[in-house]
């Protein structure tokens, strides 16, 4: 069974996305959630190690005691955002699966390419 990735409000503000230990009643391998204002006005969201800046890597747990409010929804991107951090393997998006017909030369898969000499002309 996977572990479910479970976004949440901690009693300290923070928030945090880490796998839901259902039994334990903990979340594992905590990791922040941070919004960085950008120059247009706008903001982005920075997802980070909970013992950022002095720990690296995604590791420890959080009691589910010191959670103030638990999110119902986690939005696709940042769940496979939080799973790439997590184990260093990179999750395609339905939008990347479509642009993969444009790879071959921007005709729908069809790269024209029948001759290795046309290159060299």
């Amino acid at each position: 069974m996977a572990q479910e990735v479970k976004l949440a409000k901690l009693v300290s503000g923070d928030m945090v996305l880490g796998k839901w230990n259902e039994q334990e009643g903990k979340i594992k391998d905590p990791a922040t959630l941070q919004t960085v204002p950008t120059q247009q006005g706008g903001v982005q969201m920075a997802l980070l190690p909970f013992g950022y800046p002095f720990d690296s890597e995604l590791h420890g747990e959080i009691s589910a005691e010191h959670v103030l409010y638990w999110y119902k929804n986690v939005p696709e991107d940042l769940t496979n955002k939080y799973w790439e951090a997590s184990s260093n393997i990179s999750i395609s998006s339905s939008s990347d699966l479509e642009n993969l017909q444009n790879m071959a030369g921007g005709r729908g898969g069809q790269g024209n390419i029948t001759d290795i000499g046309d290159l060299l002309k």
